[in-house]
């Protein structure tokens, strides 16, 4: 699955440099180059682009900026000269972030978690939309260099990590690099529901609810005041037995 790509840097040995990489890696397909995110946005609109390449501080406008203000952008790979910035670019949902000097290793590394998550992302769009849910009971993730074969009945809940989640099951925890909020969309939500940003649960599991926490097992897992309500809608209401 061939990726396209577009590398966007005021500086043109910074760019050359990553265009070095890009030829390198078979599966890359350099679309073209870009100086700024202004030159950036036109080019989105008359290339099919699936990775950006993205420096932070650039003049007109600053690659966090682009992000701010883009709707749905491609897969994105910060690179930057500065890590203070790191934090603030996994908020707004980035795929890796390159220090630079870049090495190549550093720099496979992030493109193969991107080949990953294309890959997943195909998986999730060739789902009947009606039902999202595999027909399977089922489903697989890369953890490392395996595979690892995931049954939906034995997840408990999943929790994310910035740009990786940790899913718990009745048989251990993994860990994948994908991000929580496309790993939802192939959640059946009458099984599984958010109940915080960082976490999502299979509502059967859920054991006791009490306060800001919900308990399953031996774990505690944070409840949002955003979700409260609507946990308490969908788990307990319909369920509850009281005095009348």
């Amino acid at each position: 699955m061939m990726i396209n790509c577009v590398i966007v840097d005021d500086e043109p040995l910074a760019r050359e440099g990553l265009i070095d990489f890009v030829e390198d890696v078979e599966f890359l397909h350099l679309e073209g180059t870009c100086e700024n995110p202004v030159q950036l946005i036109g080019f989105l609109e008359s290339h099919q682009v699936d990775l950006v390449f993205l420096d932070i501080q650039m003049p007109k406008m600053s690659g966090l900026d682009f992000l701010r203000v883009t709707k749905n952008p491609p897969m994105v790979i910060l690179t930057t000269a500065f890590p203070n910035f790191a934090l603030e670019g996994f908020k707004l949902n980035v795929l890796d972030y390159l220090l630079k000097p870049i090495t190549f290793d550093r720099f496979f590394m992030a493109v193969n978690k991107a080949r990953d998550y294309q890959r997943f992302l195909a998986f999730s769009s060739n789902t009947n939309p009606q039902k999202p849910v595999p027909v399977d009971d089922f489903f697989f993730i890369k953890c490392g260099n395996k595979y690892e074969k995931i049954f939906f009945d034995d997840v408990l809940y999943l929790e994310s990590m910035q740009n990786y989640v940790n899913i718990f099951t009745t048989k251990g925890k993994y860990i994948t690099l994908i991000n929580l909020k496309n790993l939802e969309q192939s959640f059946d939500n009458s099984s599984f529901m958010r109940v915080h940003k960082s976490y999502m649960v299979s509502i059967r599991k859920i054991e006791v609810i009490e306060g800001n926490e919900i308990f399953m097992q031996s774990f505690r897992i944070p409840l949002s005041r955003s979700y409260r309500d609507q946990v308490l809608e969908q788990v307990v209401t319909n369920r509850l037995w009281d005095k009348k």
